[in-house]
């Protein structure tokens, strides 16, 4: 045992050291897109910082058309602005976020276990834009939202249409919507806007 231990602090002593050189001679802005190391070490790293018993977990729910659909919502308010609807990551945040925001429809992400997937909603990741979602303690939630990314490489172009509805937007965008609903209902606008709304 104590063998081991020592492997162990010194494998990681010889990360942390590799590391260490590789960010202070490279580029330490968020445009660089990290290297096959600096990736490798930083995905090692959080595994090997995960405890071996949250990583082995069981989803304690089932996957069934309602928790789909509240999970899905709860993904397009909470998750979207960075993941996208669809998981691919393919958003302003999730493009310019270092390191990058992975595209959750592809091995990387569905090979974890669901204690994996719940572990990082659940505590976030330091050092990375992934916060740490829900309450203290064990939250469904949390447990649902590793139900739907398991759904994203099968979500359909409905689904995705439909989360649309519980993306987060800023007050203009539903102005924006409003004056658009009343435009189309007959309603009176503005000069300035019924332009605006002639040239979509």
């Amino acid at each position: 045992m104590k063998k081991y231990i020592i492997s162990f602090v010194l494998a990681l002593a010889v990360v942390i050291l590799v590391a260490g050189v590789m960010v202070l001679t490279s580029n330490m802005t968020a445009r660089a897109t990290p290297g096959t190391s600096e990736t490798w070490i930083a995905t090692t790293l959080r595994s090997l910082a995960m405890p071996r018993d949250e990583r082995m977990q069981v989803n304690p729910f089932a996957a069934n058309e309602s928790i789909l659909k509240e999970a899905g919502e709860h993904f397009a308010d909470h998750c979207a602005s960075c993941h996208a609807n669809d998981g691919s990551g393919n958003t302003a945040l999730g493009r310019n976020l270092s390191p990058r925001v992975p595209d959750m429809r592809l091995a990387a992400t569905q090979s974890k276990s669901d204690g994996e997937l719940y572990y990082v909603i659940h505590n976030g990741i330091r050092f990375s834009g992934m916060p740490a979602w829900g309450a203290e303690g064990k939250d469904d939630d949390s447990w649902k939202l590793v139900l739907f990314i398991r759904h994203l490489p099968q979500l359909t172009t409905d689904e995705i249409k439909e989360m649309q509805k519980y993306n987060p937007k800023s007050d203009a965008e539903r102005a924006e919507e409003q004056e658009e609903q009343d435009f189309l209902n007959g309603k009176p606008v503005s000069p300035s806007s019924a332009e605006r709304l002639h040239q979509h």
